[in-house]
């Protein structure tokens, strides 16, 4: 560009004016603003939010305290205890994830052979005091319960990649 097409284009003011046009031909466009408490965009099947605890359709805990999701915790977050029952199988007595150490890396969700711990579409859990970060058993299997149907959803939509 030579000297004389520059001085013309800068007193034809050409790089403000196609700025101008950009900006109105946005301008009346629709706008992609979401007012986020009260609209929500979509979230990948394949999110890693808060922790759960799922239960067969019968009511049963679905962990059979095998204790991979706590020997495969990079974060060492999960802490297991069991116990035989009665009719001869384990079930956990004590199942706590410490969400402060929590990586969300969704490794205890790929260990459980039984799909029992799994990592929801919940992602707008806050706590004010570090103690509510503790999941204990009663707190993770209150977790799936809500958040039951999401999860079985996404969980299906889930399935090629597992």
């Amino acid at each position: 560009m030579s000297f004389i097409e520059r001085g013309l284009r800068g007193l034809l003011l050409g790089e403000l004016l196609s700025g101008m046009s950009l900006t109105l031909k946005y301008f009346f466009r629709p706008k992609v603003t979401l007012n986020y408490p009260y609209e929500k965009g979509p979230i990948s099947p394949r999110f890693r939010g808060e922790h759960a605890l799922r239960r067969y359709p019968n009511g049963e805990e679905r962990c059979i305290a095998c204790k991979l999701c706590e020997a495969i915790c990079p974060a060492q977050a999960i802490t297991i205890e069991a116990e035989p029952r009665e009719d001869g199988s384990r079930r956990t007595t004590r199942y706590d994830i410490d969400m402060t150490k929590c990586i969300y890396c969704g490794f205890c969700q790929e260990a459980c052979p039984v799909d029992a711990i799994v990592e929801g579409p919940n992602f707008e859990f806050a706590a004010e005091t570090r103690e509510e970060l503790f999941y204990n058993k009663e707190k993770l299997l209150a977790n799936g319960d809500r958040w039951e149907v999401e999860i079985a959803a996404n969980l299906e939509k889930d399935a090629p990649y597992r």
